[in-house]
């Protein structure tokens, strides 16, 4: 019998059969990706353990899984080579139009677009300038940025050799401007994680930039859903935007998105792979990621999310039903106010007297248990995000929950 390899090669051969016909064949193939000659599990090939995510869309735990429309995607673009520009420009428009914004580019994750997009205010499209990044002659370029903005992330802006310049008042933000400055920096989470208002808010924030002519960067990594937030940004003013690809748009993890003015993104470009003199020559995204992430994108404007929302609500009251049958176990369904992780989410609390665990008991037995499942604690209890689990993991999360709590009785 002719092996599924040695058919293909003689169908190639074929001069009816060498384009249409083995073509057919591969669409096939396509149609049913996980059917292949020896499917490998990887996992258990290198004792790596699989685990049920119940903390949301953390990097450290792969962020999130990719939709099988994007490994659709991924699978049907991985066979046959294109010119990486090409495809980068014209997913870039396709993107543009949906975003209904100038220009549009897939990076190397919200981190990468942090990079190029920086880059791009300092070098423009001067090629020379864009060869010596980080090292250009002369003052150091700055960035304009809220002190109490300043985050692990703006790290990626530093990789470009600029210094950040804290301002705490739209008063200092005016005085700061000088002839070194190429860009302010909104990071839109802070307020959220710092638990304060913004110094100077969104719409004072751009006015001030664009009164100086200076683009305005705003960093709204984790900040979808809800899905206006891909279009409220740019409606603003703000001069650049960054999403995470690989969070909840579920495309691919090593992923993102940068979009706004045209010149920028076009000078972004040229600071990023392929061309090998660059700063961003390290930050890679294939060409099946790039495809990937036009498809994730298309499906997360096209989702119903009133109704994934629901499901997700669902999804929380099922674990607190099955937790709620041990004593004094009370569930709380929290809304997390956004703008990043803006999910429902399952706090879990109980009279420690009576059920003899902590919540930090209760993350340990749960992650070193089989399944391994990985929630998170806080001084109210047990925290659950359930929007990166898979529907058939919920009960089985609920039910784990509930023999560690008994145990404890």
């Amino acid at each position: 019998m002719l092996s599924r390899r040695k058919m293909l090669q003689l169908l190639a051969g074929m001069p009816l059969l060498g384009g249409l016909g083995v073509s057919r064949l591969l669409e096939t193939d396509r149609a049913f990706p996980g059917i292949s000659e020896s499917k490998r599990n990887l996992f258990n090939e290198l004792g790596i353990e699989p685990l049920i995510n119940g903390r949301g869309t953390i990097t450290e735990l792969s962020g999130s899984l990719m939709l099988p429309e994007v490994v659709e995607a991924i699978e049907s673009t991985s066979d046959t080579f294109a010119n990486l520009n090409e495809v980068q420009d014209k997913v870039g428009v396709r993107i543009a139009e949906l975003l209904e914004c100038e220009g549009a580019m897939v990076t190397s994750g919200a981190a990468g677009a942090l990079t190029l997009g920086t880059a791009a205010t300092i070098t423009g499209m001067d090629e020379e300038k864009i060869t010596v990044l980080p090292n250009l002659p002369g003052p150091r370029k700055e960035v304009i940025i809220q002190k109490k903005h300043r985050y692990h992330y703006d790290h990626a802006v530093r990789n470009t050799g600029v210094k950040m310049v804290e301002v705490e008042s739209a008063e200092e933000m005016e005085e700061a401007f000088n002839d070194q400055t190429v860009m302010t920096l909104f990071f839109n989470a802070a307020a959220q994680f710092g638990g304060f208002e913004h110094s100077i808010g969104h719409e004072e924030f751009v006015s001030i930039s664009k009164k100086h002519n200076i683009p305005s960067f705003i960093d709204a990594a984790a900040d979808v859903p809800p899905v206006k937030n891909l279009f409220l940004y740019k409606d603003m003013g703000f001069d650049l935007v960054t999403f995470s690809g690989g969070k909840a748009i579920r495309g691919p993890q090593s992923a993102g998105l940068l979009f706004g003015r045209k010149d920028l993104i076009e000078a972004a470009k040229l600071n990023n792979n392929p061309h090998s003199d660059s700063i961003g020559r390290g930050m890679k995204v294939n060409k099946e990621e790039i495809f990937g992430m036009l498809v994730a994108l298309e499906s997360y404007l096209e989702r119903d999310h009133d109704e994934q929302w629901e499901e997700w609500v669902g999804w929380t009251e099922v674990i607190a039903g099955q937790a709620e049958t041990v004593p004094t176990v009370q569930a709380e369904r929290h809304v997390n106010s956004g703008p990043a992780n803006h999910f429902p989410d399952l706090q879990l609390s109980w009279d420690q007297d009576r059920v003899a665990i902590t919540p930090e008991e209760v993350v340990k037995e749960l992650e070193e248990g089989s399944p391994k499942i990985v929630v998170s604690s806080n001084k109210k209890g047990l925290y659950i995000t359930v929007v990166m689990m898979k529907p058939r993991q919920v009960d089985i999360v609920g039910q784990r929950l509930k023999e560690v709590l008994e145990q404890a009785v």
